[in-house]
């Protein structure tokens, strides 16, 4: 699906419906990062740049909660997994001793710091609920996204996001959570 329209993401949640009636998990893995912005001072990143990235990263996730939400009430423990970046830490680019310190890429950093705040504002609504909203990191991992240069495997990551996804009852919601435990906003 084409988290950036809308009528892709509401065909998505129909069929889901109708194939299954609820959802149990969703994890919201789109992102991009945005040509032309890697290597730019954030003074020289054009603004359309930012938009760009913000419009999958942010506002596509924003998209498909909301249309799969009523699906996700449906399930007696509903997950909600937004893939976030330790790049997206605020705290950790303030900490000049940060192995991310340096990484000062204004689109994607900036897009995933936002997708943060977005699942704290969702955890926040569905606190109560048998519904939990949390945001990981897989890693820096070898895939299209970095052509392939981090030092994860695509399978590595993929097993934090479904560990995430499959925390029992008592699950944390509103949690930054990395492979080896919570993570800074």
């Amino acid at each position: 699906m084409d988290v950036t329209d809308a009528g892709t993401v509401e065909a998505a949640a129909r069929w889901v419906d109708a194939e299954f009636g609820q959802l149990d998990i969703l994890v919201n893995n789109a992102g991009i990062t945005t040509t032309g912005a890697t290597g730019f001072p954030p003074s020289r990143t054009a603004p359309d740049l930012v938009r760009t990235a913000f419009e999958t990263n942010v506002f596509g996730v924003v998209a498909v909660t909301n249309a799969m939400l009523p699906l996700l009430r449906r399930s007696p423990a509903g997950r909600i997994v937004n893939v976030s970046s330790e790049l997206g830490s605020l705290t950790l680019h303030g900490d000049p001793s940060s192995p991310v310190h340096g990484v000062n890429l204004l689109p994607y950093n900036a897009s995933k710091s936002a997708l943060n705040a977005v699942t704290v504002a969702y955890a926040k609504e569905l606190a109560g609920t048998s519904i939990t909203v949390n945001a990981t990191t897989p890693g820096y991992c070898a895939t299209d996204l970095n052509e392939h240069a981090g030092h994860r495997t695509p399978e590595q990551g993929a097993s934090v996001i479904a560990g995430v996804a499959l925390l029992g009852d008592g699950a944390p919601t509103g949690a930054f959570l990395a492979e080896d435990g919570p993570l800074p906003w």
